[in-house]
């Protein structure tokens, strides 16, 4: 009886999860991009085909991945690909560009990723579980805040100029970026995605569901 009431009362977790255990509100899809080149910059295109293995077209699409330096996994692991997709924001480029004194602002094509945002306030702080729905009915599911590379961060020093005319140092985007650089997650419901959509924002909430589960 106790594993058939565990059972329950997962199903019963699963149902409440993104609606009892959720904020919502309305985000705007200000750009989306592709790329399947060793290059971080990704090409901007304005519809996107997304399948439950990722974006069509995008070098980041499996439904597995090797491991990346600093991962707690033995050497040669293969694992399940939590990083389909990923995500920036108008307001966190802005204020990386400004810490930097960037002449130009960065776009998400420069730093590789999928897609741009306007309106999501903290949109690197967005919490694993948020969902991110699209008018065709396309979800992705956030998996996990995206930290800054040193390989971007020395991309950046010789790409991008400041406005006083000089290159940034090779550590500046990694200490300006910091809790800034965007999200990485996964395909939930495939789907179309194009730019300019309305986008519904569902924030995980997990203290409260930490709380329902200790009941």
């Amino acid at each position: 009886m106790e594993i058939c009431w565990l059972g329950v009362k997962l199903a019963i977790v699963w149902r409440l999860s993104m609606s009892e255990f959720s904020k919502t509100f309305d985000a705007k899809l200000v750009s989306v991009h592709v790329g399947k080149t060793v290059e971080f910059i990704k090409d901007s295109i304005g519809t996107a085909q997304v399948e439950l293995d990722g974006f069509v077209g995008d070098k980041h699409r499996s439904y597995m991945r090797g491991i990346y330096e600093g991962e707690a996994y033995p050497p040669g692991t293969i694992r399940r690909n939590n990083r389909q997709w990923s995500a920036v924001s108008i307001e966190e480029l802005r204020m990386i560009t400004e810490t930097m004194d960037l002449a130009e602002n960065l776009t998400a094509r420069v730093l590789g990723a999928n897609l741009c945002f306007s309106g999501i306030k903290d949109l690197s702080q967005l919490t694993k579980g948020s969902k991110l729905t699209f008018p065709s009915g396309a979800t992705l599911i956030v998996e996990e805040y995206n930290p800054p590379c040193h390989d971007m961060s020395d991309e950046i020093s010789m790409t991008q100029k400041m406005k006083s005319g000089e290159y940034p140092g090779k550590l500046d985007f990694l200490k300006a970026a910091k809790k800034l650089r965007g999200l990485v997650g996964i395909v939930d419901v495939a789907g179309e995605i194009n730019e300019g959509d309305d986008v519904k924002v569902q924030v995980f909430d997990s203290e409260r569901m930490f709380n329902f589960l200790s009941s």
